[in-house]
């Protein structure tokens, strides 16, 4: 029997953390604006993702299609109460970007951080969170809430 060198067969390994992520929008928001706070929240995250990335592929005719996310991402929606109380509860563990009103009525990036800096949390009014980590913590967060159609 061969032994591999360098190898510390000792360390006891934990598998790896499954995670999960879920996209909640407010449910009284049209289409194009629903679309929007998608997007804004997709790429808000999106450093953190960068392992859910696939590789490269390549049609028959040769050409290079960049990688696609790899995970589902269920989209859902509640209302903006809802919302806050989900921020809210969130704990430690779970990454919960928010895209707010705030954000969403600003017309440049220092605007946005201006009048933020003037809103009460309690004031904040949420158009959409994203919400990533452990998949337990996350499911429980999020289970009740409806598919959106």
């Amino acid at each position: 029997m061969s032994r591999v060198v360098g190898v510390d067969h000792s360390i006891e390994r934990s598998p790896p953390v499954e995670t999960k992520l879920v996209m909640v929008l407010r449910d009284d928001l049209p289409p194009g604006l629903a679309v929007n706070a998608a997007a804004v929240l997709a790429l808000s995250l999106g450093d953190a993702l960068t392992e859910w990335l696939g590789s490269d592929g390549k049609d028959a005719d040769g050409n290079v299609h960049p990688g696609l996310n790899t995970h589902p991402v269920p989209v859902l929606t509640a209302s903006g109460e809802a919302l806050r109380e989900l921020h809210d509860a969130a704990p430690e563990e779970v990454r919960v970007v928010g895209f707010t009103e705030v954000a969403r009525r600003a017309r440049e990036y220092g605007e946005y951080l201006r009048t933020l800096a003037e809103t009460p949390a309690a004031e904040i009014d949420y158009v959409g969170l994203v919400v990533f980590g452990p998949k337990a913590p996350v499911t429980k967060l999020t289970r009740r809430l409806a598919l959106m159609r």
